[in-house]
């Protein structure tokens, strides 16, 4: 489809849970080569299946005990709690309580515990995270604090920025860390909603032997290994993650595959000299499932399913990924406390896009774009952009240390990055085929066009050069200031069509921004910490729509603004609690009608958003743990001169949205533990105008986990039901791309078994 631009452990409430192929006979015939390729590729993946089952099974095979192998229970899940301390905060892993920041995280073993394969499933369970044209089988797009991520500059790994244009591996990531609010400092350019971060897994000092298979959904087929460890040589250590899943979604038809690979490395060269180097790489084939329009540009559809793919045509073809990453990083003591570190990532994208992709409404009148017809009639248009690739890499060096000014102690950071991405297009194809219906699904009778799409070129390409510093303070035992600034030179190419007479041609732009930060910690008792924060931020401009007057044309780079203050508790009763009041404000960009019926797409006037976001997690018994995560969030536009806009809510922010999760050990039955979830959003305004609203919405889960002994294999099982009274609802609505609508997934079963060896 086309593509859309875009504490303490406790004080983390984002450890909430989530929650065969057809065969035909035919003539015999010699294999193409691209047959040849797929078989390979369904060997690979199946291959790497079955040496998951095959290491558990084995490693049973030598167990000691064979006559009894189930001779004890093995304790499973745990309190759902993160990791203390994350990267995000500042230049390096800092304390989350002591971090004057709204920041969660979830670790290896909350993934693990919670059957978490996709950032999807980890992001819909912190109440201030939100899709953002999320569609099955195709990227993975959030919101946080109601602003829409970048695609290019919001996702980081290790600090990194990385394309968020398709699904995120995560069997090679330790944890996932989310920063809530902006990240000029510590970023860059960055949406103002905040960044997801994902950190790297590395070698471990004790010999790692796991593996997973797991089906789901409509017999999709998942497996994993993971294996890390030291060399003979102490000073190597290694960490190697594969997997592969036959991918059959809830969309029917929707289906895929997915393989990925990875190897993370270190060598401690002296005790002061660490090396470390990690690389993976993935690729995804799988049909995409676009979102629907309101009907008649007015009302939402009735009767339709989110089981339904509007690009079920016998010409679709999967949408193709190939991702490659490559990671390096160098660390020096200079002095007991002091540290140099040098670090690059280099990212190559590619993705081969095809879709029948449904807009507007030809058949009814003088028609309707966007919007379905009334008799759920819809424009079919085949579009293809084949070759896009993206290539950003990036390198950083810092120097950290500690020192004293009279009673003062310093925390100093100092530092400069660099960083280029280059993307390259071709001229995509995008031309109406016929019509379908959402009720009725014809076939559209077209052969698409192998030669369709035009050579790919360097479309786009930018240039991050920045300075930075940060000084952690302590002025006395309870009162710390955190100070920092970042200069951001940013220097972009972009190609525009309508150059020179409609030849083409390249605008340039060169601008610079003075991003300042500062904070106060104040330790009020020993559990509590309140703070104070104002910063700003930078980012991109959005990308004109295809049907506007300066269509693909991009805004230039645009401040935003954040205050926040909050409260974070470890309290000794084992209740943990974290509260933020923030305020961000950018300006506001729309596809403005006011002077010509296509519309142009403006930055003007401004959007606020005022938000409180509030955590709580604890153990009302020994064996009962609770959490519970929302997020109350006012939207306002302003500024436009518009009357159907000024006053009015953001697209696709709900006013409030909440996530509850309990776990019960079953004492009768020890290693049983049972865990329901409630996760509710508030109604969404559809268009800046706010005609449309879609409704809010409730949705249930369960699931249940079993730990016992094999041999000596430690195993366990897991089972889970999302939304399980099977409740259709709107999870995702935007006015991108002429506005579309998304359906949340229907009530889906899953079942697990991890070996620990």
């Amino acid at each position: 489809m086309p593509a859309k631009e875009s504490a303490t452990p406790s004080l983390s409430l984002f450890a909430l849970p989530p929650l065969a192929p057809a065969f035909s006979k035919k003539a015999a015939r010699q294999p193409s080569a691209r047959e040849d390729e797929q078989t390979m590729r369904t060997q690979l993946k199946y291959s790497i299946l079955a040496c998951a089952i095959a290491q558990a099974f084995m490693t049973h095979a030598h167990a000691q005990d064979t006559a009894h192998p189930v001779s004890q229970v093995v304790v499973t899940g745990s309190r759902f709690v993160a990791t203390d301390r994350a990267s995000v905060g500042g230049f390096g892993e800092a304390s989350l309580f002591d971090t004057p920041m709204s920041i969660t995280t979830l670790g290896r073993t909350q993934l693990q515990d919670l059957s978490i394969r996709t950032t999807t499933e980890a992001m819909r369970y912190d109440a201030s995270v939100s899709d953002a044209y999320n569609a099955v089988g195709y990227a993975e797009q959030f919101s946080i604090r109601g602003f829409a991520l970048d695609n290019n500059y919001s996702y980081r790994k290790d600090g990194f920025a990385i394309p968020g244009d398709t699904q995120i591996p995560l069997e090679n990531k330790e944890r996932i860390e989310v920063l809530k609010g902006l990240a000029g400092l510590t970023a860059g350019i960055a949406a103002p909603g905040g960044i997801v971060n994902y950190v790297t897994k590395r070698p471990t000092n004790t010999p790692l032997r796991s593996a997973t298979t797991e089906i789901s959904e409509r017999g999709t087929l998942y497996g994993t290994v993971d294996l890390g460890g030291r060399f003979d040589d102490r000073r190597f250590g290694y960490r190697i993650n594969a997997a592969a899943a036959d991918l059959h979604p809830y969309v029917r038809g929707a289906n895929g595959d997915r393989q990925f690979v990875s190897g993370a490395f270190d060598w401690q060269i002296t005790p002061d000299a660490l090396l470390q180097l990690d690389m993976d790489y993935q690729r995804k084939a799988q049909i995409t499932a676009p979102g629907f329009q309101l009907i008649r540009n007015e009302t939402l559809p009735t009767g339709v399913s989110a089981k339904m793919l509007l690009n079920d045509q016998p010409w679709t073809r999967p949408v193709t990924t190939k991702d490659t990453n490559l990671g390096l990083r160098f660390a020096y003591r200079l002095a007991p406390d002091w540290t140099a570190t040098v670090s690059g990532n280099k990212h190559w994208f590619k993705r081969d896009d095809y879709t029948a992709f449904p807009y507007g409404c030809s058949n009814e009148g003088a028609g309707y774009y966007p919007g379905f017809c009334s008799n759920g009639d819809y424009d079919v248009y085949d579009y293809q952009s084949a070759g896009e690739r993206k290539a950003p890499w990036g390198v950083q060096a810092q120097v950290q240390g500690k020192f004293a000014t009279g009673t003062l102690r310093h925390a100093l950071t100092l530092g400069a990055s660099y960083a280029e991405r280059h993307d390259s297009l071709g001229a995509s194809v995008y031309e109406p085929v016929g019509y379908s219906n959402v009720w009725h699904p014809l076939v559209t009778p077209h052969a698409a066009d192998e030669n369709g799409t035009g050579p790919a070129f360097e479309h786009r390409s930018d240039e991050e050069r920045a300075l930075f510093a940060q000084d952690i303070v302590t002025l006395t035992d309870r009162l710390t200031l955190h100070a920092g600034v970042r200069h951001v030179q940013v220097k972009r190419s972009e190609y525009d069509d309508d150059l020179n007479e409609g030849l083409g041609g390249y605008v340039r732009s060169d601008n610079a921004f003075l991003l300042p930060s500062i904070g106060l910690v104040f330790g009020a008792t020993r559990d509590w910490n309140v703070y104070a924060m104002a910063s700003h931020g930078v980012q991109h401009g959005g990308i004109a729509p295809r049907d506007t007057t300066n269509r693909f044309q991009t805004l230039g780079p645009q401040r935003s603004h954040q205050i926040e203050i909050g409260a974070k508790a470890a309290l000794n009763n084992g209740m943990d609690l974290s509260a933020a009041l923030f305020q961000i404000r950018q300006g506001l960009e729309y596809t403005d009608y006011t002077n010509n019926e296509q519309g142009t797409y403006v930055r003007n006037g401004r959007e606020t958003h005022r938000g409180v976001e509030l955590t709580a997690q604890g153990k009302a018994t020994q064996a009962l743990d609770w959490s519970v995560s929302l997020m109350a969030l006012n939207t306002r536009q302003e500024g436009t001169g518009q009357a159907d806009i000024d006053g009015k809510r953001v697209t696709d922010v709900p006013a409030f949205k909440s996530t509850a999760w309990m776990q019960y050990a079953v004492a009768a039955v020890p290693g049983l533990k049972l865990d329901a979830t409630w996760q509710y959003a508030g109604k969404k305004a559809f268009d800046v105008e706010n005609r449309v609203f879609v409704p809010g919405y409730h949705v249930f889960g369960i699931g249940a986990a079993y730990g016992l002994k094999w041999g000596t294999t430690n195993v366990t099982l897991r089972a889970r039901a999302d939304n399980l009274f099977d409740k259709f609802y709107w999870a995702d609505v935007t006015p991108d791309l002429g506005g579309y609508l998304l359906p949340g997934a229907p009530r889906r079963f899953r079942a697990s078994a991890q070996f620990d060896f």
